[in-house]
């Protein structure tokens, strides 16, 4: 509530606003930032000039063309697990934009209107708090291609969710930003108001490495480490998964580690909280001859090198 007076001295709320002020995420309290994703630098480098920068300078971009604004929607789609939601907060990190998490429970209703009357809550709300980054993660749930058959409840909330998006008076201030793995779901008309669309591969081996170097910073590794390897090893593989992938590598010196203890203790070891024990807890450096070792590990390869092609746009 502070954050909301400090912006607009004047801002009242609504019953309908105040509750959804329980999704609304302050931009500093997001611990991402474009400096902790990895392999996504191409479109990390766009959305700075397109979205970015006329979010953070509207003052410049309204005084040299009108046309110079933010888009009223962005579209981030690909395959699951490759970094489209953590995209999404680092945008707002960076814009220092307040960011309104919009899930599907939020907006139902059981009452006939009352969804109507949220989703009129949600741009009154992002108008007060703008610069405002409105967030709907799997928004083909919401937003699918409409149809006959639609109930007559859900097909008056795509509607006024259309009519409200149209009526933006913010001069780009406020941002519709949707991620989804499935983007040829999504009806047509709620495409057009997304024109800035980008597609989240899944990485290629230069992009695994970097992911890499990312998820290993502050693990001790061997000398002999070598990333292009086990970038290699992991083709097919998500962000997602490559943390995983780690984490099961990782386990494995640590794994030895307790193992040798208990040898030599004669019993199970059960490390000390004291401060003073913290020297005696450490393991031998991570190796790249760790990596798939894990039957866990294995899994995750085999599983996501049958995900499929990226999913695309027709």
């Amino acid at each position: 509530m502070a954050k909301i007076k400090e912006r607009n001295p004047n801002a009242s709320l609504s019953s309908y606003e105040i509750a959804l002020m329980a999704e609304v995420v302050l931009p500093e309290d997001i611990k991402v930032g474009f400096e902790d994703i990895g392999g996504l630098e191409d479109i990390i480098d766009d959305l700075r000039e397109t979205v970015l920068y006329p979010l953070t300078l509207p003052g410049f971009f309204a005084k040299n063309s009108p046309l110079l604004q933010a888009p009223k929607g962005v579209l981030l789609y690909g395959p699951p697990g490759c970094g489209k939601t953590m995209l999404a907060k680092a945008l707002a990190h960076e814009s220092s934009a307040n960011f309104l998490n919009i899930k599907i429970s939020s907006i139902a209703d059981k009452w006939f209107g009352e969804s109507n009357k949220i989703v009129d809550a949600i741009f009154s709300l992002a108008r007060k708090l703008e610069p405002c980054i409105v967030f709907i993660d799997e928004i083909d749930s919401f937003l699918r291609e409409r149809a006959s058959g639609d109930h007559e409840a859900m097909s008056m909330v795509k509607a006024e969710f259309m009519t409200l998006w149209d009526g933006l008076t913010t001069e780009g201030r406020i941002l519709v930003l949707g991620a989804t793995n499935r983007p040829n779901d999504i009806d047509s008309a709620f495409l057009r108001r997304m024109p800035k669309r980008y597609a989240v591969k899944l990485p290629d081996e230069q992009k695994r490495k970097k992911i890499l170097k990312l998820m290993l910073h502050g693990t001790t590794l061997d000398p002999s480490f070598n990333f292009d390897k086990v970038a290699r090893q992991m083709a097919g593989l998500s962000g997602s998964a490559i943390q995983e992938v780690c984490r099961d590598a990782v386990m494995v010196p640590a794994r030895e580690y307790f193992q040798k203890r208990h040898a030599e203790d004669g019993k199970k070891f059960v490390p000390s909280t004291g401060a003073g024990d913290n020297e005696s807890l450490t393991m031998r450096p991570l190796k790249d001859t760790d990596f798939f070792v894990d039957s866990a590990a294995a899994k995750s390869l085999n599983d996501a090198t049958g995900a499929g092609d990226v999913l695309g746009l027709d």
